[in-house]
């Protein structure tokens, strides 16, 4: 049985592979970056214009900024299965390479701290978050560069 991949957020992300890339938005009055996207003003407090909005794909590579694991199941609106173990892993924000905003995600499976340094280059690849029976739910993750999984 084939599952449907769907985005977990829909419009946060797009592409595969390579091509991958989480989506943000520009401000076209002053420049300003945001991730999550924006798309009804400018966040930027000092921005006079601020309502006109562009869609920009975000830089694929970073470097950590800080890093983190889970050691516990968190609240909602977080989506898990109660009656499966909890299984940790580790959480990055990443200070994205050309927008210098920082991006918090998940490491890919394997990853742990242990294997993490702060300053350490990043890419962003597509990921899963769960599957049920009919789907297969998308994210995005992070990888250290020169690694392959």
């Amino acid at each position: 049985m084939t599952r449907t991949r769907t985005p977990a957020v829909s419009d946060w992300f797009t592409g595969e592979g390579d091509e991958f890339r989480l989506l943000g938005t520009r401000c076209t009055s002053c420049a300003s970056v945001f991730f999550p996207r924006e798309d009804v003003h400018c966040r930027n407090p000092h921005c006079a214009g601020g309502t006109a909005l562009e869609e920009v794909p975000l830089s694929r590579t970073g470097h950590i900024w800080s890093y983190t694991d889970s050691r516990y199941r968190p609240p909602s609106p977080y989506v898990s299965n109660p009656e499966l173990p909890w299984e940790l892993y580790a959480l990055i924000a990443v200070e994205l390479e050309s927008e210098r905003i920082v991006v918090l995600g998940q490491a890919v499976p394997g990853v742990t701290v242990a294997d993490l340094t702060v300053g350490m280059e990043v890419e962003v690849v597509p990921g899963v978050l769960g599957e049920d029976t009919e789907t297969t739910w998308t994210i995005w993750q992070w990888r250290p560069t020169g690694v392959t999984a």
